[in-house]
């Protein structure tokens, strides 16, 4: 077991807010969590301590993430998803779903080969790979978006298993268009577990209602490659604002969602509704420049990635400026913009057990913030990955 006194610092636990706390470690674990006190100065291991406000909180769960710091999932490489997994916690991030694209049949069998492959070594640097988030190629044509129309296919159980497969049953989220999925394949997903997210869907409400009565529970990137709101027929994004079973992800870099629109769907949602995530594709960290995306040509500037058509191409926003903006956007509480990007995914993914708030027995996910959310530290597992 290994003791560090935060001097300084409130932590936000699940029992509440400690100040100045002695954060008990043990095998990648919290062992406990305690107010310092005389009864408890004795067994000290290490002494942190900070000349401004910080709080602790629990490290983000990023479950829809392409790439970062030049690396992409599609890359198929290890030395990838290594960059990607160093890049993270300077954000706050301690883990994420590797999230592939619409790309060919091989390039994604690659792909996914290749996050079992990282998954199955003992690499536990930097943050954790907790899956794959599988966007497309089950998707609409008429809401490609960023993803290329000619690798799009109808939702297929073989062609699901074979994807499986070769992730070693590593896919825990699949973005499909639920008007497209003439096999039912929603059933398969949720027998085996794997979460059917509603994205890149031309859906009218009606085939919405029928996609919820289904299962599926989970919204990929609210309002982006989607049916919009129309005062006749409100479509994807006006059901997912309807229907509290459903739970919506969001972009909130001010650009894929407009700061307005951001508080419509918080007032509508609520805090317990929304995911924060990236989307981020390789060039976040990086310099303006050109970049690609699924073989796309992408020009990014200080704050935004585009096509050549000026479609909106994934993002380049950082998980702690995402809950900055929640913050900022909304006037939401600190706990529930955080809330938004640590226990809300867990609970989608069903890893609330062990991630996204801390409690005895939890991962030692955490991160230190000043008062303007800039990452100080992050620790994966109780090991300290960044600051």
């Amino acid at each position: 077991m290994r003791t560090i006194y935060f001097q300084g610092a409130t932590l936000y636990s699940e029992m509440g807010k400690i100040e100045n706390p002695l954060v008990c470690l043990t095998n990648g674990k919290l062992e406990n969590i305690a107010e310092k006190s005389a009864d408890n100065n004795k067994h000290i291991d290490e002494v942190i301590t900070f000349h401004e406000p910080v709080k602790i909180i629990p490290g983000f769960i990023d479950v829809h993430i392409h790439g970062a710091a030049g690396a992409d999932v599609m890359d198929g490489t290890l030395k990838a998803l290594e960059t990607m997994k160093q890049a993270l916690p300077e954000e706050g991030t301690t883990s994420f779903l590797a999230t592939t694209m619409t790309q060919s049949v091989d390039d994604k069998i690659k792909a996914l080969k290749n996050v079992r492959s990282m998954m199955s070594s003992k690499d536990s640097s930097g943050a954790e790979i907790l899956g794959v988030h599988l966007e497309g190629p089950f998707i609409s044509d008429q809401r490609a978006g960023a993803q290329p129309l000619k690798f799009i296919q109808k939702p297929s159980r073989e062609l699901f298993n074979l994807f499986q497969e070769a992730s070693g049953n590593a896919i825990k989220l699949i973005t499909m268009a639920p008007e497209e999925d003439d096999e039912g394949l929603v059933e398969e997903l949720l027998i085996e577990g794997v979460l059917p997210s509603i994205g890149h869907s031309d859906a009218t409400y009606k085939q919405m209602k029928t996609a919820i009565e289904d299962g599926f529970t989970h919204v990929t990137h609210l309002f982006n490659g989607m049916r919009g709101v129309h005062h006749r027929d409100i479509g994807v994004a006006g059901a997912s604002l309807l229907h509290d079973e459903l739970i919506v992800e969001m972009i909130v870099d001010g650009i894929h969602i407009s700061p307005p629109m951001v508080k419509l769907a918080y007032k509508n949602k609520g805090a317990d509704k929304i995911v924060l995530i990236t989307d981020a594709m390789r060039a976040k960290g990086m310099q303006p420049g050109s970049y690609s995306l699924g073989g796309q040509k992408v020009q990014v500037d200080a704050t935004q990635a585009k096509l050549a058509d000026g479609t909106l191409a994934g993002s380049i926003i950082k998980m702690n400026e995402a809950v900055r903006n929640m913050q900022t956007y909304t006037g939401c509480s600190f706990e529930e913009a955080v809330n938004m990007a640590t226990i809300n995914p867990a609970k989608q993914l069903k890893i609330d057990g062990q991630k996204g708030s801390l409690r005895p027995g939890k991962d030692a996910d955490f991160c230190v913030v000043n008062d303007n959310l800039d990452i100080l530290q992050t620790y994966v597992k109780g090991t300290k990955v960044f600051g």
